[in-house]
């Protein structure tokens, strides 16, 4: 029974004084977790309801907030179901199927922002074209790549991680991120090949992509007049500043996560939960206090709750 037992659950062995602070772990990201849907939401919604930002621009932007909260809704409800058990415990396939989504929605993050430097590049630097090229049509094909290259990708090395032996059953993490890797008997040498290429395809291609397009639309917009200078600040800064929060990120998930070293126990924590809190919070805000006309709406709809609150009270 024991042998069956760890052959099909690993066990989470990243968490720090769980017994300890098991509430206090649960109520700060129960609180961030309701934080992340209700920004996120709030955001989509405006884009949603607002016919001035049915744009290329802004739908790439709600497809990015959507995605955020599918990156965190594939980690949270099992990080908070986690800190009130006595085990922290996963079945292999789950941890899998985590997995799966953790990566192919994180490639999908560079791809969504590969589809925004474009779109801006096409808008700055090529105006009288921006109409026709980007029309419905290479939005949605944009956004259907955008989701499903990254899920074609990573279901590679499910499969492969799926079919390899393991002989560690206890995971330094709070989720099944790569560390996924050390578990296993020998490190395969097809894995590590698959993996490297899907790195290469879904984050370093994209973040090149993303530099040489800004660096056009920055080149571009110092030979121009001051509005077009203005117009590439407003649009482009808030892209710019979201794609180096989540490079940092993902680097620190791609380089530490998989090296099997002495590295702190309580600092793999700390950085582990950065990648949890930074980012999916961190979009809402940039994209709703920089996008003026987010910005806008946002305010509006803020004025109208108070008002109503105020009247109901």
């Amino acid at each position: 029974m024991d042998d069956e037992l760890n052959l099909t659950y690993i066990t989470l062995g990243g968490y720090v004084e769980i017994t300890k602070y098991r509430y206090v772990y649960f109520v700060i990201m129960f609180t961030v977790y309701v934080l992340i849907i209700c920004s996120n939401s709030t955001i989509v919604y405006l884009i949603w309801i607002h016919q001035n930002l049915h744009e290329p621009m802004y739908i790439f932007i709600a497809a990015l907030l959507v995605n955020s909260v599918l990156y965190s809704t594939a980690i949270y409800p099992k990080l908070l179901i986690d800190f009130l058990s006595k085990e922290q415990i996963i079945s292999y396939p789950a941890c899998l199927f985590q997995f799966q989504m953790f990566y192919s929605l994180g490639g999908s993050e560079f791809l969504l922002l590969s589809a925004m430097a474009y779109d801006r590049y096409v808008s700055i630097c090529k105006p009288l074209q921006y109409p026709t090229i980007m029309g419905k049509t290479t939005v949605s094909i944009f956004l259907v790549f955008a989701w499903l290259v990254p899920a074609c990708h990573i279901i590679g090395l499910t499969i492969l991680s799926a079919e390899t032996k393991l002989c560690e059953f206890t995971l330094k993490g709070i989720f099944c991120n790569n560390a996924v890797y050390t578990l296993q008997c020998v490190r395969s040498r097809v894995i590590t090949i698959y993996g490297v290429v899907a790195f290469l395809n879904l984050a370093i291609l994209p973040m090149l992509f993303i530099i040489f397009t800004y660096t056009k639309i920055f080149v571009i917009s110092y030979q121009s007049c001051r509005k077009v200078r203005r117009k590439a600040a407003e649009t482009c800064l808030p892209h710019l500043l979201v794609l180096i929060s989540f490079s940092f990120l993902t680097a620190y998930d791609v380089v530490i996560a998989r090296v099997d070293s002495n590295f702190p126990k309580t600092a793999r924590l700390i950085m582990t939960l950065q990648i949890l809190l930074y980012h999916p919070l961190f979009n809402p805000l940039i994209y709703g206090l920089k996008m003026k006309e987010i910005s806008k709406h946002l305010r509006r709809l803020l004025c109208h709750f108070l008002s109503y609150n105020h009247s109901e009270t």
